[in-house]
């Protein structure tokens, strides 16, 4: 397995950046689990952009086997939290299987102590890899309760100075209200931090937001299942919805 920094491709906008997906977006029509053929279509994507050169970070949820909020009342809040969080170490060491057979060298860190499966989160040894042409899979959020796998993008995206987070969902940006329900919602092409914030929008939750406005990470919400999406967005090509300064 091929291990070297990468040339980067002089059309690249965006060097580093954090990839946020969630759970379901490697979930079948159930929407639980892991679906192979979308998890090999995630791995194919992320697989052409590194072919570009960037440095790429991964964050993603446990929504496809567990979320937090599914405990309800009925079971204590931080528990089910960390229960959410090792189920984005599945998801994770999904991934990083798949990539591997790209022949792309991979590394699990997680927020928790986990090291029989997966290093402990370092920043030094996160850049580190990055460096050397590894994709790094940030695992188990922030590692604390009451924070969503959001905050934990936006996160690791302000300590490992990306210059990008790109928010990859599905639906193909910000709408002023559930495009799903509401067939007149209108799609924002550009907004500010501070309007995502006032106007409520669900882009991702306001801790995130805030943490990426104060260090000025800017945000690109687009739809994983249109193809070439990430490749587009670290082109820093027209997409989804941008949200910054």
């Amino acid at each position: 397995m091929a291990e070297s920094a990468q040339v980067l491709h002089e059309d690249v906008k965006y060097k580093r950046v954090i990839i946020k997906l969630s759970g379901e977006a490697l979930a079948g029509e159930s929407g639980m689990g892991i679906d192979m053929n979308k998890l090999d279509y995630v791995c194919s994507e992320i697989a052409d952009i590194r072919k570009l050169g960037v440095e790429i970070g991964i964050v993603i949820g446990g929504g496809n086997f567990w979320r937090g909020r599914q405990a309800d009342e009925k079971m204590n809040r931080s528990t089910a939290d960390h229960m959410g969080m090792l189920a984005t170490v599945m998801n994770a060491l999904a991934i990083q299987d798949r990539l591997e057979q790209h022949d792309i060298p991979v590394r699990v860190q997680t927020a928790l102590t986990i090291t029989k499966v997966a290093e402990p989160y370092i920043l030094r040894k996160a850049v580190r890899h990055f460096e050397k042409g590894r994709i790094v899979i940030f695992a188990c959020g922030t590692g604390n309760p009451y924070f969503s796998t959001d905050t934990g993008a936006a996160l690791r995206s302000c300590e490992i100075g990306a210059d990008a987070l790109l928010l990859a969902k599905n639906v193909d940006g910000v709408y002023d209200s559930d495009p799903k329900v509401n067939k007149n919602a209108k799609k924002f092409d550009k907004l500010s931090y501070m309007q995502v914030i006032s106007l409520g929008l669900k882009a991702m939750d306001t801790t995130a937001i805030t943490m990426c406005m104060d260090n000025n990470v800017p945000i690109i919400a687009f739809s994983l299942m249109e193809p070439d999406s990430i490749k587009n967005a670290v082109l820093g090509k027209p997409i989804g919805t941008y949200i910054g300064k």
